[in-house]
């Protein structure tokens, strides 16, 4: 009450967390300066803050999708830049949704001028969703499986999802919540660091995979064309094997992944992939603030050597999609997934590739910002993820684009 200006975000306050929305402010003064906060607090209680500088328009008005930001956080007109820029005020923190049965509520608010902040004209709160309405979550704890299985409303019946992270471990709910909030029936699954699931297996089996595949075949909403997976990082060759070697998986979608089994062997029936050799004494770690980077612990994947350890993708019979960041700093990912590409090529299978400049390793789902930098929860040290803000951003964008695509195409 009694403030000077109005903040709307249209179309709506409450929205999904991938939903872009239009930042709007009323009744300023024309061509009037002034700064607009966004502010998140995660489920830790960390900070998030973003800050752009802004002119109104000689109506009075600010809209985000025309007006540039002159400065701050960002630059130029960025409709969603308050959101994909906020940055936690203690280093090395990575914004990531643990509860998705919560929204994140993200403050904006508009202050008088471009200096101190000490004037608040306006503000008002974008209620951010990681679950769309009547979407079901439902913890799977049935034989080994470690995992959480999300529907969408309605009876379907739907594609069915597998989605995996990477060597973090854990069980990440977001990006699954998301893709049946968009109309996948998706199963989170955990495979190392989670509950009786050691931090750092000394073997996966792919019958573990195999008992995924299976749970989601027999829900009932599930359409019977077979079904896809998704992985990031140790998750991207995971999808790559799950697509050679388990027949029910018709189309995988890799991020920053590699063309070779990494870290862990993985046991089959009757076979197992060894993993490729790594040397952790050709890793490079940063004076001032001890961050490592592994890109040069890898032995070059080229060298006949390593190739019992490759996925050989090229006897699958699923669809593939790849992307991967230029800028990636964990893992030479851009290269590697080459490697997969050409093999596939070479055998006529059908593939999709994306390389994204200024990308780092983690593209996640849109809007959550860039983390550069953090600790990798199995290693416990501070590691290098890479990525430039912009570019990042605009990728994350696209690459959920495609994923979505890629899957209502082949399933």
């Amino acid at each position: 009450a009694g403030m000077a200006a109005r903040v709307s975000v249209l179309p709506s306050g409450r929205c999904l967390f991938d939903d872009p929305v239009q930042i709007r402010v009323a009744g300023l003064q024309p061509r009037q300066a002034v700064t607009l906060r966004a502010s998140l607090v995660d489920e830790s209680g960390e900070l998030f803050q973003a800050h752009a500088l802004y002119r109104a328009e000689s109506s009075g008005e600010l809209d985000l999708s025309r007006s540039p930001a002159l400065g701050g956080s960002y630059l130029g007109v960025e409709p969603m830049g308050l959101f994909w820029a906020l940055q936690s005020k203690t280093p090395y923190k990575r914004l990531a949704k643990r509860n998705v049965l919560t929204p994140f509520y993200v403050d904006l608010e508009v202050y008088e001028g471009h200096g101190d902040m000490s004037l608040l004209l306006g503000k008002c709160t974008n209620e951010r969703w990681f679950l769309g309405e009547g979407v079901k979550r439902i913890s799977v704890r049935e034989g080994r499986l470690r995992a959480t299985l999300f529907l969408p409303s309605g009876s379907g019946p739907f594609p069915g999802l597998i989605d995996l992270y990477g060597s973090g471990g854990g069980l990440i709910e977001y990006r699954a919540s998301l893709l049946a909030s968009r109309g996948f029936v998706t199963l989170a699954l955990a495979y190392m660091s989670f509950e009786d699931i050691p931090a750092m297996p000394e073997i996966l089996e792919l019958s573990y995979f195999e008992e995924a595949v299976n749970f989601l075949q027999k829900q009932q909403q599930v359409k019977d064309t077979g079904i896809g997976v998704l992985g990031l990082s140790k998750g991207g060759d995971l999808a790559l094997s799950m697509a050679t070697f388990l027949p029910g998986i018709k189309a995988a979608v890799s991020i920053s992944g590699s063309s070779f089994n990494s870290f862990i062997p993985l046991k089959g029936d009757g076979f197992t992939v060894p993993v490729h050799p790594y040397d952790l004494e050709r890793m490079k770690i940063s004076d001032e603030s001890g961050v490592i980077d592994f890109s040069d612990a890898l032995h070059d994947h080229t060298d006949p050597a390593t190739w019992d350890c490759r996925i050989p993708v090229e006897r699958s019979l699923a669809k593939f999609l790849f992307l991967s960041g230029l800028d990636d700093m964990n893992w030479k990912s851009d290269l590697y997934c080459r490697d997969a590409v050409q093999r596939l090529q070479q055998y006529g299978r059908e593939v999709e590739f994306y390389s994204y400049s200024g990308a780092g390793h983690l593209l996640e789902p849109p809007y959550l910002p860039l983390c550069k930098v953090s600790i990798h929860r199995v290693l416990g040290m501070l590691v290098h993820w890479g990525g430039q803000w912009r570019d990042h951003a605009k990728a994350q964008e696209d690459a959920w684009r495609r994923i979505q695509a890629f899957f209502w195409k082949h399933l």
